[in-house]
């Protein structure tokens, strides 16, 4: 019921695009996709991941399956983590799903983020059977992939089942699973360390006030992300988060002793720290980003901890387990016809979260000329690029919601794309280095010219978004016009275009890393088989 009051309308017909989340009808499997592009693996794995889903669930189905099911099976992960109360139950989902950090994420697009939170209750429970059972079984590899689709859901994925499920016994093999599950994008971003670097711009991402919060209050509650623009009204006011920060931390307090007691001593130190550590970085960030900022530009891999309040997914089952168990003492100390209302105090602080944020996310639809101009171009001749050469739109068919470009996503080849990012004013560098020399060849004075210095980088094909025009970041190229349309004009260079050349090096890496991933699949559908075959057998007295 949460999950569906939540999403509202973008449940309708059509696609949710908001900021970085882009869902397309068809996304094709392209290089870049494995890791084989020139800026750093962000969308790696999950980018490869929808385009092959994608290929048996149509794109609209498979973006609110897994939205709806991210919801639902995070709600009940919370719920399982608790005791077998009802009011503890309820208490328990509605503290995880109607949370700050959800809807925030939601809105400013992290799908992936949100599949890692909703796997960490699952994860943990995996975890403490483990410690009993050591056999890896089914659900363990699959909410290991489905909490790893990023890198930095990856790492909290392993942190957390790390934390709770190793043991001198399965430490050895649980390492060894989780480098599996993040081998893609540990390998990718280790090709990628000598000619992509993280901005340092640390001050940007961290963590941020919801309106007279201050900050490392705000994320008491999981909320604090750097983005004002996606934080529902009901948190700027000073009010209703600070007294749903008091409820919740009074009944977190009161439900920790009967929380240790019913977990025991080795899960709940793991959730304290899973707690804290989560709650550090993002602090950490908002006090000193400079820190931050540094180990994004020199340290490799230190961008992951640039935007501190993802990490708040960490200190998401601790805190609904907490107060859980703190409603439940409450219950039982009140008449039994208030046993529930615990339950609803995150929605009574945050109401505007309901209907996809009061509708702001809604489903849409494609513009029918986006299909023909992918009919036209094909699988391309080198890589696509898409002018305005600008990240982020905010077309009036999206209801002048801003959203990541969809348009290199909706065609088919590999597409260079600008990362820079304005925020509040300030350009933030991007990782991609071939952004600036793209910038300097749409600054150069002739079409002819810009063609082929497009075409030395790699770039066959240009897409001219009409619809949207920046000035200063679009120019005529040379070339042949197979579209032009209302508001998108299809343009082949004819200029020579260098392919840009992969190591075979790469190629073997990636091949390996790709293996080890579709090997933890593998574990989970031998568990299925060696569970489903006995009950299958013929036995020799029934032929």
């Amino acid at each position: 019921m949460l999950a569906v009051l939540l999403l509202g309308p973008a449940l309708g017909r059509g696609y949710l695009l908001t900021y970085d989340m882009v869902w397309v009808p068809d996304l094709a499997l392209r290089s870049d996709f494995l890791g084989l592009g020139t800026a750093l693996p962000r969308a790696v794995p999950s980018d490869a991941v929808v385009a092959v889903l994608d290929e048996v669930v149509p794109g609209m189905l498979l973006q609110k399956l897994v939205l709806l099911g991210a919801l639902v099976s995070g709600g009940v992960g919370a719920a399982a983590l608790v005791g077998s109360s009802l009011a503890a139950r309820l208490v328990a989902v509605s503290v995880y799903v109607w949370s700050p950090f959800v809807v925030e994420r939601l809105w400013i697009g992290h799908w992936p983020l949100l599949l890692c939170w909703a796997a960490l209750p699952w994860l943990v429970r995996e975890g403490v059977r483990l410690r009993e059972d050591p056999r890896i079984g089914t659900a363990l590899p699959v909410w290991l992939l489905v909490g790893s689709l990023s890198a930095n859901a990856g790492l909290m994925a392993a942190a957390t089942l790390l934390a709770v499920g190793a043991t001198r016994r399965s430490a050895p093999r649980l390492v060894a699973l989780v480098l599996a599950a993040n081998a893609p994008w540990l390998v990718a971003g280790l090709l990628h360390v000598g000619d992509a670097r993280s901005s340092s711009a640390g001050a940007v991402f961290g963590l941020d006030a919801e309106g007279p919060l201050p900050a490392p209050v705000a994320a008491l509650t999981s909320g604090g992300i750097w983005n004002a623009e996606v934080v529902p009204d009901s948190r700027t006011q000073l009010l209703l988060p600070l007294v749903l920060t008091l409820v919740l931390g009074a009944l977190a307090v009161a439900g920790c002793r009967p929380m240790a007691r019913r977990l025991g001593r080795r899960t709940t130190t793991a959730l304290v720290a899973l707690w804290a550590a989560g709650y550090a970085v993002a602090v950490v960030s908002w006090a000193a980003p400079g820190l931050l900022g540094w180990f994004a530009e020199t340290l490799p891999a230190g961008g992951l901890l640039r935007d501190g309040s993802r990490w708040l997914a960490l200190c998401a089952p601790l805190a609904a387990v907490a107060v859980a168990e703190g409603a439940t003492r409450w219950v039982g100390r009140v008449p039994s016809r208030f046993a529930l209302a615990a339950a609803l105090v995150p929605l009574a602080f945050m109401p505007d979260a309901a209907w996809g944020v009061g509708g702001t996310l809604r489903a849409v639809d494609y513009p029918d000329e986006w299909a023909v101009a992918r009919s036209e171009l094909g699988d391309g001749r080198g890589d696509l690029l898409v002018l305005p050469f600008t990240s982020y739109r905010q077309p009036a068919w999206n209801h002048d919601h801003k959203v990541l470009d969809p348009l290199p996503r909706f065609l088919e080849p590999n597409y260079v794309v600008n990362d820079q990012l304005a925020v509040d004013g300030r350009i933030i560098a991007g990782e991609d280095p071939r952004v600036p020399d793209v910038l300097a060849a749409l600054a150069l004075p002739g079409p002819g010219e810009r063609a082929d210095a497009l075409g030395a980088l790699g770039i066959g094909a240009v897409v001219w978004d009409r619809s949207h025009p920046v000035p200063g970041y679009e120019a005529s190229v040379a070339g042949t016009v197979v579209h032009r349309g209302d508001g998108v004009e299809v343009t082949l260079l004819e200029a020579p275009v260098d392919g840009r050349d992969t190591p075979i090096g790469w190629w073997a890496a990636l091949l390996a890393a790709w293996a080890a991933y579709a090997g933890v699949a593998a574990v989970a559908l031998v568990s299925v088989v060696r569970r489903v075959a006995p009950r299958m057998a013929v036995r020799p007295r029934d032929r």
